[in-house]
């Protein structure tokens, strides 16, 4: 069996029972090794394979090579599996296999939405993930995305907005989207969603800070109708009050 788990933000509080009971029964813990480290103390005398970024493909396939041996397997991502996740990959793979794993996906909070419990309901109402990474998904994609979204007037959520050698991404997303976004919408930005150094801060579309933005944070764009309510950010779903 491999187990393909998400593990939520980083903390004990948002992962599921059933996340907690998957790692319980595995023989065998792979992945990234930041992400083994949120969960040290429930991994303790097991068997970790763990390795840095850009490592996703050996991983998986020695999380199914493992598998074949007869051993429980958990293959740990951060937030949900199937969210940027470690899933489609080991599914991927399994599917060319002669004899295929059993294999069981096991849900998590992603950082939209620990990232919108942190900023109030900024996702009430119809929304979309779209990752600013360009290393699997060329520019010129993401662009059209982040412009047909604005366009259709999506709350929008940005995975992987700034790094250190995309540190422009943002501010050209920004860029895109602002023929569709007023100055005055609604951004929120969670730090470190669910883990140690967590910070909040909710500003609007033309006094956006990107400087604040790393890897870490998640960026949460309102549609026309998301207002700031003091500390919080709301996207009213349409009913009448």
């Amino acid at each position: 069996m491999i187990y393909v788990i998400g593990i939520g933000p980083g903390c004990r509080e948002m992962m599921t029972e059933e996340a907690i009971e998957a790692i319980k029964k595995s023989d065998v813990i792979v992945g990234y090794k930041t992400y083994i480290s949120l969960i040290e103390d429930l991994i303790e005398g097991k068997e970790v394979l763990q390795n840095g970024m850009r490592n996703e493909i050996d991983r998986c396939k020695a999380a199914i090579e493992i598998e074949a041996t007869g051993k429980t397997v958990a293959v740990v991502s951060s937030g949900d599996s199937g969210i940027y996740g470690m899933a489609g990959l080991v599914l991927e793979l399994a599917s060319k296999e002669e004899k295929r794993p059993e294999i069981k996906v096991v849900p998590g909070v992603t950082a939209s939405i620990g990232a919108a419990a942190v900023l109030g309901a900024p996702i009430m109402h119809d929304f979309c993930h779209i990752s600013l990474s360009d290393l699997l998904t060329p520019w010129e994609v993401i662009e059209k995305r982040l412009r047909l979204a604005a366009d259709a007037d999506f709350v929008i959520c940005l995975y992987n907005p700034r790094s250190k050698g995309r540190s422009e991404h943002l501010s050209k997303a920004f860029d895109i989207m602002r023929e569709f976004k007023g100055g005055d919408t609604p951004v929120g930005i969670v730090k470190n969603v669910g883990r140690d150094g967590e910070e909040k801060h909710i500003m609007t579309f033309d006094t956006m800070n990107f400087e604040i933005v790393d890897m870490t944070t998640m960026v949460i764009i309102g549609n026309k109708e998301t207002y700031i309510d003091g500390d919080r950010m709301i996207t009213p779903r349409g009913y009448r009050l």
